[in-house]
């Protein structure tokens, strides 16, 4: 048997806005094997849809079905807990469309849930609106507890900082849907239908992608594409399957990813 694939986006297939050299050869070598695999993303700004529409802007032509955001795993998630119910939203398209699409209905009317993502334009009114919610006995989610994401600037505050601020004000801790929870690997593996003894998980960073993989039960493949280093790899208490520099050398292999198997 095969192997299924779960793989992040930033860092494995792209750079900011630019293919890493061999993703695309990549991707249509378990295009035409019909190997079953999901790009994951703990960014929560954007629709499956405009990610696919990035994608093809770098080359990379991936359907929209084949794209699980933490938006997508924190609606799901939801939906198991509390199906139909309400929730106070700060964060963009991506999560609002993904609650809508289950039947959500967002309110700051005495809603079940705030739910906080990813958004570049955060607004103190929306955090105070957020903070006075919690306080009130709504249940505080988050899709993700990356505290900085990347620009050609520097670092921007991401949704992990802004709920540290929220968690701070109300004493009241988030749950994060996202990476390194386990939980956003098991809603991808169910997304394509797949098992965890049979997938393994592509990442460029320790302390979410291989971390998160390895809690799934599945191999894990570190890339060097991204940020981590193979000295920033010695200082984790555990490690990937396999560390590779990117992708591309997985191109030829990837029904057989592993060297050492027979």
């Amino acid at each position: 048997m095969g192997w299924n694939y779960l793989m992040d986006m930033d860092g494995v297939l792209v750079r900011e806005e630019h293919l890493i050299p061999g993703a695309d050869a990549f991707l249509a070598e378990l295009k035409e094997n019909g190997t079953p695999f999901i790009v994951l993303t703990n960014n929560s700004i954007r629709t499956a849809r405009d990610l696919r529409a990035r994608l093809l802007r770098t080359g990379l032509d991936i359907p929209e079905e084949s794209i699980w955001t933490s938006a997508l795993a924190t609606a799901r998630f939801l939906d198991s807990q509390r199906p139909g119910g309400t929730a106070y939203v700060v964060g963009e398209s991506g999560l609002t469309t993904a609650l809508h699409e289950i039947g959500y209905v967002i309110t700051d009317s005495d809603p079940d849930y705030v739910v906080l993502g990813e958004t570049r334009t955060y607004s103190f009114e929306a955090i105070t609106t957020a903070i006075r919610l919690v306080e009130h006995g709504a249940r505080f989610i988050a899709t993700n507890p990356d505290a900085t994401g990347p620009s050609t600037a520097g670092s921007l505050p991401a949704t992990g900082a802004v709920a540290a601020l929220i968690a701070r004000a109300t004493g009241r801790e988030p749950y994060f849907v996202g990476k390194p929870n386990p939980l956003m690997m098991r809603s991808a593996l169910r997304q394509i239908g797949v098992h965890s003894e049979h997938t393994l998980m592509i990442g460029d960073r320790m302390d979410t992608d291989v971390v998160s993989g390895l809690e799934a039960g599945l191999q894990t493949i570190l890339v060097l594409s991204g940020i981590s280093t193979p000295e920033s790899v010695e200082r984790f208490p555990y490690r990937p399957t396999r560390v590779i520099a990117s992708v591309a050398d997985l191109v030829g292999h990837t029904q057989n990813p592993f060297p050492t198997e027979s």
